[in-house]
């Protein structure tokens, strides 16, 4: 019977550091950031405990795609785009403020899907 090497140092060290960079992603929101989220989604779609589930769970996808600094520069952008005035246009118009509310669109419609 053959056993196989537990794990060759470099990899292990590899792995363990990869796997402690997404978890380390993962919770990089804090939790107010989350609990805001989770109580505006509840407003939108019930204040059940299935609505709890479902909008802890997207918060959870969206953490998982979109890191916490992106997060918030894309509400920032969000907040901004509906504030009126010529000087914040540049916020409705400049394609790098698109790209990052993008990016955000695209983490809440995968957590739509796997949540909702």
């Amino acid at each position: 019977m053959k056993t196989l090497p537990v794990c060759a140092s470099v990899v292990c060290l590899a792995l363990s550091a990869n796997a402690q960079s997404v978890q380390e992603r993962l919770n990089d929101y804090p939790t107010a950031a989350r609990a805001d989220y989770v109580f505006g989604c509840m407003a939108t779609n019930g204040q059940t405990q299935t609505a709890l589930q479902k909008c802890s769970c997207s918060i959870d996808v969206i953490a998982s795609i979109l890191p916490y600094e992106k997060y918030v520069e894309a509400e920032t952008v969000l907040s901004l785009q509906q504030t009126g005035g010529e000087r914040l246009a540049i916020f409705r118009v400049a394609p790098s403020a698109k790209l990052i509310v993008e990016n955000l669109r695209r983490a809440q419609a995968e957590a739509e899907i796997k949540c909702f």
